[in-house]
């Protein structure tokens, strides 16, 4: 029967999925619906990953089902999770499929924090699974045929996939069964399987001889690939070489008898007997080197018969040359078979489970087009917030409209009015006050915050310098100092904020001590407040005038600005788009997002009318403040000038701007305090991420630390000597049987491998016990039996055949003296022992108590006194 090579799967460790992907899910989106399906969906991975891996697999579609489910979870999850070492950090240990370790060190094992890891080793499994499932298949009908053509191109195809794309999704030297060269040869192996699967459904047809033989040749070309390509190394297990050896001549054996045939049918009967021959040859290679792998015996049988009638008919009846093999016609080819494309969806039935979460390069571009969006808006709002507090200065600096309103010099102003009980609807001097004490509170939680958060990251990079600089080049993980660059950057910008923040905090609170005397005289009642302005003299000839007039209407045009400029902000913070589709349109067709040229064209189309208008308020303002100067000079020269109304009108000015002043403080309190506690979530995220990435680089610390332990434990203690000639054990004699090949490659049943080991001969039987007759045993001396004295053999010599254990104590029956020999029944002398002449022999003094010894019992029946042994008892010698 046919032998195929199927490849075993790799053991993982136990992954903790749920907790670190639940919490970038609560961290990134906001609660509601969509984050809970989203912690359903980290539920359901987590499962599917204990279905694939956290259990042995049957060698049965389903069982590959599962893990072709997974590994397309796999590439759809991970562009949608920001999987890296100092971001969402999840550690992979998988243990080589090939290394089956030893009992002190255990097997060879990778632990990355790479998402790219995992996906490889999954679909190594599923490549793994795919050549066991279509080895298992019935070759004699045609759905076991096709069944195994379809799993090994599968399997061609995800080993090949493997091959191109191991490197870059690791980013560093991989263990053995996954690199390049392993998985190169794997998948041609499995190609050359599938062809000669493709051979065997040709032959089961009986098509013409010429596809069949070309059929077999492209085989044997396969397997002669992958022969040459492991044959100088030791990456694969060591029965492979062979199986493949014998795989190429097995199938260059098949296409030279089907090209005899078809040699025979075009009357070319030398060439049919040099192809015979050749045939003949190429099996007897594979009976000689490889019989303990494959079976040859029917190929073997079928070849001879056809060259024995080959060589009968040509010598008595052709009479035709045959041609050396070398000058023979070379055997076309014909390839049906090639890897299967890896191109996700892979499973029938594939669902994704975050199918509406957006990929994280468009998250990120999102975020980006966010940060661009805000600073449009901000700019946009900015500009004309400056413009009127611009405005509102330069008319505070007039006095106006308190001018306009103060003619009769002896009563509150209407506007001064107005804006003192604005002060007093916004709090007054307790409401800032209290902003202002809140400020250093928050200051100082989230330096706490940060502080904690690079505290965890030194203490762990300090370990692992120390460790680093203890075991030099062992510890080979990546730098923490590497590693936590980002986050160091990242906690150095949000230091830098919070420095800004405080110089920000300092103007505010300069700010409201300079306008503090005045702020309070606004929160004082009317009375008071009308009692501490100066009185002047009355300016009525004024009222009426068409200075006052005109100076009225600029200001109330001044007045719809500032309106229609509230409407316009109102309008540009309202403005909303959903770039996403955008940035998905673009990620699907071009595989990339250009996120700057995408984002500032589309803020252009947004808000380049909003800009326009902003721009027209500006230069409006910029007319009516020329316009109003003008007006402002030609009043003051109107009014009668003393020392009691420019008193009167400081304080009107430095009211009015009081006011403003007390809106703008208070304004930029809230958003000093609204920034602090924002601030204050987004170092939280900050500091967990910071604790997420320092425990996993303790898990992988701990993990690295205890292969390290392993590995010095197997290294040898002492420097390798020269053992002296006169100590080595003598040479194991040479032509011992080939070992069976090791089960990490399975393969269909076959005669060399249903054979036990040869065992090792049995040691020479035991003699059968001496025969006494019961005088024998009479402690009277004169009944000894006596013999010649030089046919005692030396009792003293070293016995040539291993002793087995001692003879067992039964209860009641005592142990044999020491030099007993039972069956030197026959001896006199004991010679050679040091200090004794030589003396007559002793017989065996019988002890007190213990009756003689009977004569031996007829033959096959057991002595008669003495208790048998136990069923169960174990032979005393060892077996072999």
């Amino acid at each position: 029967m046919a032998t195929f090579i199927s490849v075993p799967l790799k053991k993982s460790s136990e992954v903790e999925l749920v907790k670190p992907l639940s919490k970038f899910v609560i961290a990134t989106y906001p609660a509601g619906e969509e984050q809970a399906e989203y912690l359903r969906s980290v539920e359901e991975l987590n499962k599917l990953r204990k279905s694939a891996l956290g259990r042995p697999l049957d060698k049965h579609e389903s069982s590959l089902e599962i893990l072709l489910r997974y590994y397309d979870q796999l590439c759809s999850v991970e562009p949608k999770f920001p999987f890296s070492e100092n971001q969402l950090c999840l550690t992979f240990t998988w243990k080589d499929a090939f290394d089956k370790g030893s009992l002190f060190s255990g097997s060879v094992k990778l632990a990355l924090a790479s998402i790219g890891y995992e996906k490889t080793c999954v679909l190594f499994n599923a490549a793994a699974l795919a050549s066991q499932i279509a080895s298992e298949q019935n070759l004699d009908n045609d759905e076991g045929l096709k069944t195994a053509a379809k799993f090994y191109q599968l399997a061609s195809g995800a080993f090949g996939h493997i091959r191109d794309t191991v490197l870059s999704a690791l980013n560093r030297e991989p263990t053995m069964d996954i690199s390049p060269e392993t998985v190169g040869t794997l998948s041609n192996i499995m190609l050359a399987q599938a062809q000669e699967v493709f051979f065997l459904k040709a032959a089961s047809d009986k098509m013409k001889d010429a596809v069949i033989a070309k059929l077999a040749n492209q085989a044997a070309d396969y397997y002669g690939d992958a022969f040459k390509q492991c044959q100088y190394k030791d990456n694969l297990p060591k029965e492979v070489l062979p199986v493949l050896a014998a795989k190429h001549c097995i199938m260059q054996a098949n296409a030279e008898l089907h090209q005899s045939i078809l040699a025979k049918q075009k009357k070319r009967f030398g060439e049919e007997i040099a192809r015979l021959q050749h045939a003949a040859e190429l099996v007897k290679t594979v009976a000689t080197s490889h019989d303990e792998y494959v079976s040859v015996k029917d190929l073997t049988e079928k070849i001879n018969r056809a060259l024995t009638a080959a060589k009968k008919d040509n010598d008595f009846i052709y009479h035709d040359r045959v041609p050396e093999v070398k000058d023979l016609e070379h055997i076309g080819k014909a390839a049906l078979v090639k890897p299967t494309a890896i191109t996700p969806p892979l499973s029938q039935k594939f669902a994704d489970l975050f199918e509406k979460m957006v990929p994280m390069a468009v998250q990120q571009s999102m975020g980006v087009y966010g940060q661009r969006k805000a600073e449009t808006v901000n700019r946009l709002v900015g500009t004309m917030r400056e413009a009127t507090n611009l405005c509102n200065g330069v008319l505070a600096s007039l006095n106006l409209p308190a001018a306009l309103e103060d003619l009769s010099g002896d009563s509150i102003p209407q506007s001064i009015a107005e804006k003192a009980r604005a002060v007093v609807q916004l709090g007054g001097l307790q409401s800032i006050e209290q902003l202002i004490r809140d400020l250093p509170e928050l200051l100082t939680r989230n330096r706490e915050i940060l502080d904690e958060a690079l505290k965890m990251l030194n203490d762990e990079e300090t370990t692992d310098n120390e460790l680093r600089s203890k075991f030099n080049q062992r510890w080979n993980r990546t730098p923490s100092g590497d590693l936590y660059k980002p986050l160091r950057t990242e906690g150095s910008n949000f230091s830098n904020i919070l420095d800004k923040a405080v110089q920000a905090d300092q103007v505010v609170r300069d700010r409201y001590n300079a306008h503090c005397d005045m702020i309070t005289l606004l929160c004082k009642p009317e009375n008071e407040l009308n009692a501490a302005i100066p009185s002047a003299n009355p300016t009525k000839t004024l009222q009426g005038s068409e200075v006052v007039n005109v100076l009225r209407s600029q200001l109330a045009q001044l007045d719809e600005m500032k309106r229609e400029r509230e409407t316009l902000e109102v309008e540009i913070k309202a403005v909303t788009f959903d770039m996403s589709t955008v940035f998905l349109t673009s990620l699907a067709q071009d595989g990339a997002i250009s996120e700057e040229q995408m984002s500032l064209s589309k803020l252009d189309q947004l808000y380049g009318a909003y800009n326009q208008r902003v721009q027209a308020t500006l230069r409006t303002q910029e007319e009516l403040l020329g316009q109003v100067q003008t007006s402002h000079q030609e009043f003051s020269s109107l009014k009668q000038s003393n020392t009691e109304a420019n008193q009167r009108e400081e304080v009107l000015k430095k009211l009015a701007s009081a006011h403003d002043s007390y809106v703008e403080i208070s304004n930029n309190l809230r958003e000093g305090t609204k920034f602090y506690n924002d601030l204050t979530e987004i170092l939280l995220k900050f500091q967990n991420k910071c604790s997420d990435i320092v425990f996993a680089r303790k898990t992988e610390r701990d993990e690295l630390l205890k292969d390290l332990q392993q590995s010095i434990a197997r290294e040898p203690s002492a420097p390798s000597f020269n053992v002296p000639a006169y100590q080595s054990a003598p040479a194991a004699p040479a032509g011992g049987p080939t070992p069976a090949p090791r089960t990490v490659f399975t393969g269909q049943p076959q005669q060399a491998q249903q054979q036990p080991p040869q065992m090792k001969p049995n040691p020479p039987a035991r003699p059968p016990p001496p025969s006494f007759n019961p005088q024998a045993a009479s402690p009277n001396p004169a009944t000894t039996p006596t013999g010649p004295p030089n046919s005692n053999p030396q009792p003293l010599a070293p016995p040539s055949q291993a002793q087995g254990p001692p003879y067992p104590s039964y209860p009641g029956y005592y142990q044999m003296p020491m030099g007993y020999n039972p069956y030197a029944y026959s001896q006199y002398n004991m010679p050679n022992m040091p200090n004794m002449p030589n003396m007559p022999y002793m017989p065996y003094q019988q002890t007190p108590g213990q009756g003689g010894y009977p004569a031996a019992p007829p033959g096959g029946q057991p002595y008669p006194g003495y208790p048998q042994q136990p069923p169960q008892q174990q032979p005393y010698y060892p077996q072999q």
